[in-house]
């Protein structure tokens, strides 16, 4: 049987037959749903498109950390956030675990030696990885270059962190008042 005669013979292509008119039915309409109740795409505001150039951004000290937040959630709808990070060889940060975010950390320059799951490797320019909530790693910069890395978080929200965490007094960080914050988004050193 040919693919045109089983529709006309099948439920199916009785089915998509009768959705046809109320598809050109729905665009006369007004844009309520049946129900009275705002469609989704009228209750999310889409966002419009943003351009960051290269030295634009919220620069941060995170606990050593050198980031500079391109995109926050306020600029994805929450999807993602996106972070340049630009350190010297030996800063890094200890082992730890998101419980709601995953993370792809992407090299652009120098090296950088990750820790996902008790395997270590050596990341160079162009290369990525990418480190699933719910399993422990690390970062540190090693070699004798700094290095430049793009991470992307997803969901966004962490960036909230991460300006709490800058807003600490400078010095060796108070453990006590790190780990508060971090709890507060889910996130454990381990």
């Amino acid at each position: 049987m040919e693919r045109k005669d089983f529709l006309k013979k099948t439920a199916a292509g009785v089915g998509v037959l009768s959705i046809i008119p109320m598809i050109n039915a729905c665009k006369s309409e007004s844009k309520e749903a049946v129900n009275n109740e705002p469609l989704k795409s009228e209750v999310t505001e889409l966002q419009k498109p943003k351009i960051v150039k290269d030295n634009e951004g919220s620069k941060l000290n995170v606990l050593g950390d050198n980031q500079n937040i391109k995109l926050t959630g306020a600029d994805t709808n929450g999807q993602y956030t996106l972070i340049e990070q630009n350190n010297v060889p030996g800063v890094g940060i200890p082992p730890h675990v998101h419980e709601n975010e995953d993370e792809v950390f992407q090299v652009l320059s120098g090296q950088v030696e990750m820790n996902v799951d008790g395997t270590t490797t050596i990341l160079q320019a162009g290369d990525l990885i990418f480190c699933p909530k719910g399993v422990p790693h690390s970062w540190r910069v090693v070699g004798e270059e700094k290095a430049r890395a793009m991470l992307s978080i997803f969901p966004a929200g962490l960036e909230g962190m991460f300006k709490e965490l800058a807003d600490l007094p400078a010095g060796p960080p108070d453990m006590e008042k790190v780990t508060a914050i971090c709890g507060k988004y889910n996130l454990k050193f381990v």
